[in-house]
């Protein structure tokens, strides 16, 4: 089938006509075509950049779950998701037309007891990060997810993994064999030393100092801050009644969670949406971190691209250019006007195909 499609385009507002055949995009013009929207806003589909396709409150699930998980994200608009970090094998989605993109980090790393159980390849010896490394990076998707930091049961309270020479060495093994590498990161101590190692990217970031700001400023560190999950923040607090150095930290985290990440956003840091989508996170709701990164400064427009263009080429995947595979979202309304417009597209058009999202 051959379609035609005619609306605004985001962010500019530019009236735009595009037809699609053979699953591609065309800006020029294709005969036969049947008009299947016209008049309202298009964007390229939505980018989920820190979701967990194929992980469960255990860890690992069926696959027919995780397929569940992926329709989940198509009909709230999500057309591209960076899994960060799944221990269930989702390649067979790949196959599925009618299924979201996704960039996996491989399975989470980790040392013993240091993070949820079921969830990550746990190390023995820290000595061991740069070749997992090295293999998770042959058989991933450009990414590396670490645990940066959880809680030490020795200590009680937050602490980092791996110490700074082997965050180096692990990072550099990464850069190799063409890996881009991301962290966990709660707190303020595990920070210095991956940004220093060169990461690509820190998840959450809820402990930033200043000084860390201007480090990964200085690196070209991306941050993707999950708002919605840090929202669990009080209830883990409370939840660990036999740490109570740990329970005051999350607190206090939790406390200086908008503050402190609005000052990356001022400050330069490039920002990106992720909702951590997987236990704690219903999948889908990718419109409601767009509405949080409102609260930390955000313009409706600059929260929207952190979910769609900007994202989009920040993982360097295309978005409504000639010849990229027809992935985008047509709406009646401004998507910008928050959550209940931009998790309801009117239309989801994946690689060439329709779909009207259930409702």
């Amino acid at each position: 089938m051959r379609m035609h499609v005619r609306g605004l385009v985001l962010p500019d507002e530019a009236p735009t006509e595009l037809w699609i055949v053979d699953g591609c995009i065309s800006t020029e013009p294709v005969a036969n075509a049947d008009t299947v929207f016209d008049g309202g806003w298009m964007l390229p589909g939505l980018v989920d950049a820190h979701c967990h396709v194929g992980l469960g409150q255990h860890g690992e699930i069926e696959l027919d779950a995780a397929v569940a998980q992926a329709e989940t994200e198509r009909d709230a608009g999500v057309l591209l998701l960076r899994d960060c970090g799944s221990p269930t094998d989702t390649r067979g989605l790949d196959d599925r037309a009618d299924l979201p993109r996704i960039i996996r980090a491989g399975q989470h790393l980790a040392r013993p007891k240091r993070y949820q159980a079921g969830f990550a390849v746990e190390l023995e010896d820290e000595s061991q990060l740069p070749a997992a490394v090295a293999e998770e990076a042959r058989r991933g998707d450009g990414w590396i997810k670490l645990i940066g930091d959880w809680i030490d049961r020795q200590t009680g309270d937050l602490a980092p993994l791996w110490s700074d020479d082997v965050l180096k060495a692990a990072i550099d093994a990464a850069h190799t064999n063409g890996a881009r590498v991301t962290a966990h990161a709660f707190s303020e101590a595990a920070l210095p030393g991956l940004i220093s190692a060169n990461i690509d990217c820190i998840e959450h970031g809820t402990g930033l100092t200043d000084d860390t700001i201007a480090l990964m400023l200085e690196h070209g560190t991306a941050l993707v801050p999950t708002l919605i999950n840090l929202e669990n923040f009080p209830g883990i607090a409370a939840a660990a009644g036999r740490y109570p150095t740990y329970a005051a930290h999350m607190r206090d985290l939790y406390a200086r969670r908008r503050p402190r990440l609005a000052a990356a956003r001022d400050a330069g840091v490039p920002l990106y949406a992720g909702t951590d989508a997987g236990t704690m996170i219903k999948h889908g709701r990718i419109a409601d971190e767009v509405e949080a990164l409102k609260g930390i400064g955000m313009s409706p427009t600059e929260a929207l691209g952190a979910a769609c263009w900007d994202a989009r080429r920040w993982l360097g995947r295309p978005g409504l250019e000639h010849g990229a595979s027809a992935d985008l979202l047509c709406y009646s309304a401004d998507p910008r006007q928050g959550p209940a417009v931009l998790s309801r597209p009117d239309l989801v058009i994946l690689r060439g195909k329709m779909f009207r999202p259930h409702r």
